[in-house]
Order: C-alpha cells, then sequence, then structure tokens
C-alpha cells in the first residue's frame, strides 16, 4: 500500500509540474500572469502557516516582513542594480534580518500577546516606509524598476517578458515547497508541531521553546521576504501598502480558508481567494462585501479549511470502510 501511495504521489507532482510548464504556452498573457500572482501569494501565505500552522503562532504583521523583501529588492533595481536574482536574494536576506529582530522580541509571548506585538512592529515598519521619503518614496513608493536580463547558458533572457517572469516565479513557488516540506517533515518540524500542541511539555524535555520559535519565525521572514520581492518585481513597484495590516491579513485569510494543519492549505486558499475575487470584481466594485458572504458559510462548513475538511472526511470514511466503526 505505501509503494501505491508514494507511485500516486510521484504522478500527481509530475503532473501539477506537467501543468505548470506547459500553462503559459496554451493561455493569454492575462490568465499568465493572474496565475503568476496566485503563486507569489502561495509563497507568502506558505511562509505564513511554517509559523501559525505548524508553530502555533498567529502573527498579524507578517506583511512587514514582504515588505522589506520588496522594497529592498526594487530599491536595488530602481538604482541599476545588474542580477534580479542577487537584488530577490538581498531582499530576502533584509527581511530575515528583520525577522530577527522583531522574533526576539516577539517569541517570548503566547497566544494574543504575540499576536498584538507583530501587529505594532508591522505597523512600525508601515509608517517607517511610509515616512521615510527619501529612500522609500514615502506614499508614492518606488516606481521605475529596471529588470536586467537574466542570463541563462549564454543567453539573455528578457525578464520583464510576463511568460519569462512567470517560469521564474514557479521556480522559486517550486522551491518553496521543496524546503517547506522538507522542514515540517523533519525532526525541527516535529519539535514546531510539539510546541504547537503542548509548550510546557515539551519544554520539560529540555527543549529551548524560545529558540525554536525564533528560529520558525527567521524561516517564515526570510520565504515572506521572497514573496514580496517577487510581488515588486510582477508589480513593478513597492508601495506601503505591501506592509500594511490588512496586507498581513491575506495569508491569515488564505491559510485558513485552506487549511492551515495541511501543507498544501494554504496555496489551495490562495487559489480560492483569488479566484473568487477575480469572478466577483467582474461584476461588482464592492467586491469585498460579496467576498465576506461567500467566505463566512466556507469558514463554518469547513472548519479546518476546504482542503484539510475534505481530507479530514476522506480520512473518516476510510476509517469507517475499515471497520473502525465497528471497534
Amino acid at each position: 500500500m505505501n509503494g501505491g501511495v508514494t507511485k500516486r504521489s510521484v504522478g500527481l507532482v509530475a503532473a501539477a509540474l506537467a501543468v505548470l510548464v506547459v500553462l503559459p504556452f496554451v493561455v493569454g498573457t492575462y490568465f499568465t500572469m493572474f496565475v503568476t500572482e496566485i503563486m507569489i501569494m502561495g509563497i507568502f501565505a506558505l511562509s505564513f502557516n511554517l509559523l501559525f500552522g505548524y508553530t502555533g503562532l498567529l502573527s498579524f504583521g507578517h506583511a512587514a516582513f514582504f515588505g522589506v523583501g520588496g522594497y529592498m529588492a526594487a530599491f536595488l533595481l530602481i538604482h541599476g542594480f545588474p542580477s534580479l536574482p542577487l537584488a530577490l536574494l538581498l531582499g530576502t536576506l533584509a527581511a530575515g534580518l528583520a525577522a530577527v529582530v522583531v522574533g526576539y522580541f516577539s517569541v517570548r509571548l503566547d497566544e494574543i500577546y504575540f499576536a498584538i506585538l507583530t501587529l505594532g512592529f508591522g505597523m512600525m515598519f508601515y509608517t517607517l516606509v511610509h515616512q521615510w521619503r527619501s529612500v522609500t518614496g514615502g506614499s508614492d513608493g518606488l516606481t521605475g524598476l529596471v529588470l536586467p536580463p537574466l542570463g541563462i547558458g549564454g543567453f539573455q533572457v528578457d525578464v520583464s517578458s510576463p511568460r519569462a517572469f512567470y517560469f521564474i516565479v514557479a521556480f522559486f513557488f517550486i522551491v518553496t515547497i521543496l524546503v517547506l516540506s522538507r522542514i515540517v517533515a523533519s525532526s525541527f518540524g516535529l519539535i514546531l508541531m510539539s510546541i504547537r500542541e503542548n509548550k510546557e511539555r515539551t519544554a520539560f524535555t529540555g527543549i529551548n521553546i524560545r529558540a525554536y520559535r525564533l528560529a520558525s519565525f527567521v524561516v517564515s521572514g526570510l520565504f515572506a521576504g521572497i514573496a514580496g520581492g517577487l510581488f515588486a518585481v510582477f508589480d513593478r513597484m513597492a508601495s506601503p501598502s505591501m506592509l500594511h495590516w490588512t496586507a498581513s491579513a491575506e495569508p491569515v485569510l488564505m491559510t485558513v480558508l485552506g487549511g492551515a494543519h495541511v501543507f498544501f492549505g494554504p496555496v489551495v486558499g490562495a487559489v480560492l481567494f483569488f479566484v473568487i475575487e477575480h469572478v466577483i470584481t467582474q461584476f461588482t466594485d464592492i467586491w469585498m462585501i460579496f467576498l465576506g458572504g461567500i467566505l463566512i458559510p466556507l469558514v463554518i462548513f469547513f472548519p479546518e479549511g476546504v482542503l484539510g475538511t475534505l481530507l479530514a472526511r476522506r480520512r473518516g470514511k476510510r476509517f469507517k470502510g475499515s471497520g473502525g466503526d465497528k471497534a
């Protein structure tokens, strides 16, 4: 049975990769950009879920690292930085450094106190980029990004092309999935889940709770920075709205919508969120009212997220089918 499950999983992964590769060649530019944005926000949601779904810490300021990564990459590219990958890397490192500082003060707290403290730090970062006009452009943000061509095997690829940038984002999307899935399946990930379930009992075994929380916080911030840098390039600008608390609410919503305790839940949530938003905005400008009206019953009838609830129901049916109800 294990071999069958493995083959099926490999088949699903291979099919998903095939779809990602073929997609931009069979759809138009608009849909290519639409999927590109979903993948970027999927990275953002996955980064958040390492902290929320696996470590048990709800952050209301995660957009701070998203914005730091975006602003650093945008600042470098506007000033003629010659390498897009290196600009994204430096943006990611800047977000990680910010996560070290914020996490050092935040991870010692629990529950609502942690959430409020991260919200406070997030709004501090937002105010900083909003007011530091000489560096960040103030309320106008940083615009006019210059995208240097990407050298691959002696060829120069124009990354301003929607199709070329789609593949760049797809690469980071796949890398994020591979790295984070390995992390949550490792002993480190098991300790994070143990901390989430019972912090006191885990601490009794001699594990340094604060150190593991900080490590999770920093890794989460690094991947949020990757998403922010990609989004700034995608949007051709970095604006203060990237760091606003409403931006921090988006990965929360996507994660809850898809399922916090299922690895691919945030990705499913990102897809659902953007598809619903896209459909509604075709008919009305007050899309947020209708979006809320759709999300409320989804959360009520899918308490573990759409993917999480479906998988739980499937496991329940298998349990009953195997005679578990007779025990």
